[in-house]
């Protein structure tokens, strides 16, 4: 499918009830179509993914349609909504170490290039700690500087490793043996795909 396809495929699987912030519904979007003003209404339909939870077909139609605009960040987007919907959600506020205190000096990119270590309390079988692999999406933001805070989602490798983390619960982020940041758990959602949502813990 082209674009505009696309874009109306995703749209009709919007409720009509649902709206944005700023009260933009799927009926606004339609006129951005009609007048082919695709790019505006691709970031309105993401906006209405934050609010409600959407199906899988939702967020691949928006995900093949930035690639053909060639939107880098808002493809990268979509497919992250993809993978949550299929593995789950979690949701964390990240703080990272000050730039004296870490080997890192340069801001993390944001967009779910960032693949670090984290420390969620497993072990290995001689009792030393054994860490897992996420991704890292900065919410918001394009990166986040040393010493920086901000919400962040997380993209594990292996997402069974990850189902005994709680809201409130401390981790710890490694981009070597040291500790480059600690994170606090907000949220956690199971998958979705194939039944309704479920609330988030």
């Amino acid at each position: 499918m082209d674009v505009p396809e696309l874009l109306e495929a995703a749209s009709l699987l919007v409720p009509e009830e649902t709206a944005t912030e700023n009260d933009i519904t799927v009926h606004d979007i339609w006129d951005y179509l009609v007048h082919d003003e695709w790019e505006t209404a691709l970031g309105l339909l993401e906006e209405l993914g934050h609010g409600r939870p959407q199906p899988l077909a939702f967020w691949e139609a928006l995900a093949d349609a930035a690639e053909q605009l060639r939107l880098e960040r808002s493809t990268a987007w979509c497919h992250w909504r993809c993978y949550e919907i299929r593995n789950g959600i979690i949701r964390a506020e990240l703080t990272l170490r000050p730039a004296e205190e870490a080997r890192r000096t340069a801001p993390i990119p944001g967009a779910g290039i960032l693949r670090p270590m984290w420390n969620i309390g497993h072990r290995s079988p001689s009792g030393e700690v054994s860490v897992n692999i996420a991704r890292l999406w900065i919410e918001g933001g394009h990166s986040l500087e040393p010493g920086g805070r901000a919400a962040v989602r997380l993209a594990p490798l292996v997402p069974s490793r990850w189902q005994h983390l709680e809201p409130g619960r401390r981790i710890a982020m490694h981009e070597d043996r040291t500790v480059a940041g600690t994170a606090t758990i907000l949220e956690i959602c199971p998958p979705t795909t194939g039944a309704p949502p479920e609330s988030c813990a």
